[in-house]
């Protein structure tokens, strides 16, 4: 058999009950007073100790989106700490390298990065200007005749003239 968790509040007497059960229900068929929408339990919560709450150990309680973006930066300085050990790898092996030579080396993948970024970036802005509808409203009777002449030459620069007449 089920037995609910008791918490630390007095039990009501039977009469108490009785007359707490007959209240609700009474208000539950009334149609005058007002219709309940929440319920807050007065009852004490159970305590255990008297310490005070204080800050639990690892990640600090954040959002969704904060959370996301520190396990993205957590997985990127991964991916910098490997790419950064193979390339002070290489550089120990070579033993001697002129000063040149590494600033060279070192500013091949930031420029690769920077030129990826500014793609990724012009790709962006450019689907949110592209516009996909367009749309022509009239209100009275509308006619129009138009005659597309087009004359192209041929040859390795091809121009292409293109002349609207009316009939």
């Amino acid at each position: 058999m089920y037995e609910p968790t008791t918490h630390s509040r007095q039990p009501l007497s039977e009469a108490q009950a009785a007359a707490e059960a007959a209240r609700l229900i009474a208000e539950g068929y009334s149609t005058t007073g007002p219709t309940a929408t929440s319920y807050k339990d007065i009852a004490p919560l159970p305590t255990t100790g008297d310490a005070v709450p204080c800050a639990q150990p690892g990640r600090p309680p954040m959002s969704q989106k904060a959370t996301d973006a520190s396990a993205l930066m957590l997985s990127g300085s991964v991916a910098a700490l490997s790419a950064g050990g193979a390339t002070s790898l290489v550089l120990y092996t070579l033993g001697q390298v002129d000063p040149v030579t590494l600033a060279v080396g070192a500013a091949g993948p930031v420029a690769l990065v920077l030129a990826a970024g500014s793609l990724l970036k012009s790709l962006g802005r450019a689907k949110h200007d592209m516009h996909t509808e367009h749309h022509h409203h009239y209100a009275g009777p509308v006619r129009q005749e138009n005659t597309n002449l087009a004359t192209t030459t041929k040859g390795l620069f091809a121009r292409t003239n293109n002349t609207l007449g009316e009939r």
